[in-house]
């Protein structure tokens, strides 16, 4: 019996052939794949943008119009779904697409794409695509492109509130513009980030009263965070911010009393700093009237000699500007000194550097 059984699998066996799947991608083993998966990020202000892919190679073949038809939904990529993942709220194209993973597909045409954001993000390629899932479609210009053999995708011209989101591959480009209010999406992080161990340090205080300022936001809660900023150490920097605050919501005389509190107790360096953006906003007198207070409590150190030469610049002494930033230039620190180097050269070219 044990025979028969023997020849009969030889005789079966003999009729078939073992052809190993050189091609074949095992669901279970972690195995190489022909179209490699990439992940690729981009932050926007502070907003992370995540695409999760894979890689298909051209491969000698003719993608668009060919391999994927036209009309048909494709999965932008290989493999599972192509995702892309936004941390914040953003607009696409100009319209509205809520924080989340989307599974991303595309329908290409000769002309334009219609490029589709859908809330199922877990499926194999665009076979079980159903669009009464989507959160989202526009319809974007293709462009022709440099021959790109591997599938990519790439964030061009970021900038602090957008960034265009790009697929290419073959010798075509698919752009998609992504916008982000960062200045909204920062306020309200900075109220949950103000509430851990942030809390607990005067500069976190500081840096958040002044960003609302810088982009002109709340001035009366830039004003709130001052004064958390002073209850936790009092300083020059954080006196000042309240200073701006105040300043902001047009409190001026009480922006003078914080600001008169803030300069005796500011380093030679920090009080300069403040006189030389007076300059920049044009008070040359205000900025003038710093730097005396600077030098009468501080004349030996090198940054008031610097000030001595704008004040003696502002009299037309070009001489007695030269010598005092010379003076400023051999007790510089080393970092300070190409840029006073530049300053004595203006002056002994007659030229007013307090403009």
């Amino acid at each position: 019996m044990f025979r028969r059984f023997l020849l009969l699998l030889l005789l079966v066996g003999s009729s078939l052939s073992f052809v190993p799947r050189a091609c074949a991608q095992s669901a279970i083993l972690d195995l190489p794949r022909q179209s490699q998966r990439a992940t690729v990020r981009q932050r926007v202000g502070i907003t992370n943008i995540t695409i999760n892919y894979h890689r298909p190679l051209v491969n000698k073949r003719k993608i668009f119009g060919g391999l994927e038809p036209y009309g048909k939904v494709w999965r932008a990529g290989a493999n599972e779904n192509t995702t892309i993942e936004f941390s914040d709220p953003v607009t696409v194209e100009g319209k509205p697409l809520p924080k989340g993973i989307y599974g991303l597909h595309m329908i290409p045409t000769e002309k334009e794409w219609t490029v589709i954001f859908s809330k199922n993000a877990t499926s194999w390629g665009s076979f079980t695509y159903d669009q009464n899932e989507d959160a989202l479609r526009v319809t974007v210009k293709p462009q022709a492109a440099e021959m790109h053999e591997a599938l990519t995708y790439d964030f061009d011209d970021p900038t602090p509130t957008a960034v265009t989101v790009a697929m290419r591959w073959e010798k075509v480009a698919v752009p998609f513009k992504v916008e982000v209010n960062t200045t909204d999406i920062v306020q309200a992080s900075l109220r949950n980030q103000l509430r851990s161990r942030a809390k607990y340090e005067w500069s976190t205080w500081d840096e958040a009263a002044n960003y609302l300022l810088n982009n002109k936001l709340s001035a009366e809660e830039a004003l709130k965070d001052s004064q958390e900023s002073i209850q936790v150490e009092e300083r020059f920097e954080n006196l000042m911010t309240q200073a701006r605050a105040l300043d902001a919501l047009n409190r001026k005389d009480e922006a003078a009393t914080v600001r008169n509190k803030a300069l005796p107790i500011g380093s030679p360096i920090q009080v300069h700093v403040y006189g030389r953006q007076l300059q920049q906003q044009g008070k040359q007198e205000e900025a003038f009237q710093v730097y005396r207070e600077n030098i009468k409590k501080n004349p030996n150190n090198w940054v008031v000699h610097n000030e001595q030469a704008r004040l003696a610049c502002s009299q037309k002494d070009f001489d007695g500007a030269v010598k005092e930033m010379r003076l400023a230039l051999a007790s510089a620190p080393d970092p300070q000194k190409p840029g006073i180097e530049a300053l004595v050269k203006r002056l002994e070219s007659k030229e007013d550097i307090n403009k």
